[in-house]
């Protein structure tokens, strides 16, 4: 039963799902800070809207928060993706990579059975080309 659950857990393509659901929550929130911090702001300049804190542009009104926007949350939001990604893929991703292949090693390609119609055909093939 545990030898199971360990081959379950082994396979490929759980480790890059498991990648996959972390580096995606990480790009959420690089996108949620764009979104939050450019595309909101850019839209309140539109419209109307305290000043905001921090590194960043103020469009609009000295007074109107919703036009600022906010450099400094996208920067970190950035950084923090880029580390994510990095122990994830230093911790995880290559550690996997070198017991798979580790595991490839080991394992030899099986020769391809070929009926005994085909090995006769070849059994003669080669006796014909020795011949001449």
């Amino acid at each position: 039963m545990i030898q199971g659950f360990k081959d379950f857990i082994m396979r490929g393509n759980i480790v890059d799902l498991a990648v996959a659901v972390v580096i995606g929550t990480a790009f959420a929130a690089v996108v949620d800070a764009v979104v939050s911090n450019l595309i909101n702001p850019l839209l309140a300049r539109v419209g109307g809207g305290g000043v905001g804190e921090g590194l960043g542009i103020q469009l609009g009104d000295a007074g109107n928060p919703a036009t600022f926007i906010n450099l400094g949350a996208m920067i970190n939001a950035l950084i923090v993706f880029l580390l994510t990604a990095a122990v994830v893929y230093f911790v995880i991703v290559v550690p996997m990579n070198k017991i798979n292949d580790r595991r490839k090693r080991g394992v030899e390609e099986p020769e391809e059975e070929v009926s005994e119609e085909v090995a006769a055909l070849r059994e003669i093939r080669d006796l014909l080309a020795n011949r001449g």
